[in-house]
C-alpha cells in the first residue's frame, strides 16, 4: 500500500510541475521566503469577487503600507501564474503577500472582457509560484508557510498563531520559531488559543 501512495503522490507531482509550467512558474518558497520579495502583506477579508479579482478588506497591513481600506487583487485568467479568484470565497480571511501592478503588457486588458484582464495598474496580484497565501482563522494560519512540499497549498501542520507571524514579519522571530510551531502538538496550540482567548473575555472559546 505505501508503494502504491508513493506512486501516486509522483503521478500527482508531476500533474502539478505540467501545470505551472504552462505559466513558465518556478516555485519560489514558501510564504517565509517569498514575503520578503512581496510590496503589501496584509491580513484581510474577502469582500467580493469580480471576474478574476478579488476585493479584499485590509485588516491589517503586516508589512509594507497602504492608506486604502480594501485593496484590489488580480488572479488567475489566460496563462497568468496566480491562484482561481473562486479559490478565496466572499467572507473567508487570508493572509496574503502581494506583488504592485506597475504596468500592464499590451495584451493584458480587452475591452471586450473588462472582468478578466491582467489586472490595473497600482492594483496588486497574487502569485501561485509559491506560498504566497495563508489561511487565516481565528487566531491562527495554515498553509505553506515554512519548509513545506513544493506546490502544496494546504499541507499538514499544526495552526501557528498570528501573533508569532508578527513578530516574524518584524523580524523579532526567525523561520526556525515558525517551523517548530508549525510541528508543535496541536493540543498545546488550543490551550495557548483559548488563554488568549480568556485573556480577552472572548466567549467564543470554552
Amino acid at each position: 500500500m505505501s508503494g502504491l501512495r508513493t506512486i501516486l503522490a509522483l503521478l500527482l507531482s508531476g500533474l502539478s510541475s505540467a501545470l505551472y509550467a504552462e505559466c513558465g512558474c518556478l516555485w519560489e518558497g514558501s510564504f517565509s521566503d517569498v514575503q520578503q520579495s512581496a510590496d503589501l502583506v496584509i491580513a484581510g477579508r474577502v469582500l467580493g469577487i469580480k471576474g478574476n479579482a478579488v476585493d479584499v478588506a485590509v485588516d491589517e497591513s503586516l508589512r509594507g503600507r497602504t492608506y486604502l481600506d480594501s485593496v484590489r487583487v488580480w488572479m488567475e485568467t489566460r496563462d497568468y501564474c496566480r491562484p482561481p479568484a473562486e479559490d478565496f470565497p466572499v467572507d473567508s480571511r487570508w493572509v496574503f503577500a502581494l506583488k504592485r501592478i506597475q504596468e500592464v503588457p499590451d495584451d493584458g486588458f480587452d475591452p471586450a472582457t473588462p472582468n478578466q484582464s491582467f489586472g490595473r495598474v497600482h492594483d496588486y496580484y497574487l502569485s501561485s509560484c509559491g506560498g504566497y497565501w495563508l489561511n487565516y482563522s481565528g487566531e491562527a494560519v495554515t498553509g505553506n508557510l515554512v519548509n513545506a512540499p513544493r506546490w502544496a497549498r494546504d499541507p499538514d501542520m499544526t495552526p501557528v498563531l498570528m501573533d508569532l507571524l508578527r513578530a516574524f514579519l518584524r523580524g523579532e522571530a526567525s523561520s526556525e520559531a515558525l517551523l517548530k510551531a508549525s510541528r508543535e502538538d496541536p493540543a498545546l496550540t488550543d490551550l495557548m488559543l483559548d488563554t488568549k482567548a480568556f485573556l480577552r473575555g472572548d466567549p467564543g472559546r470554552e
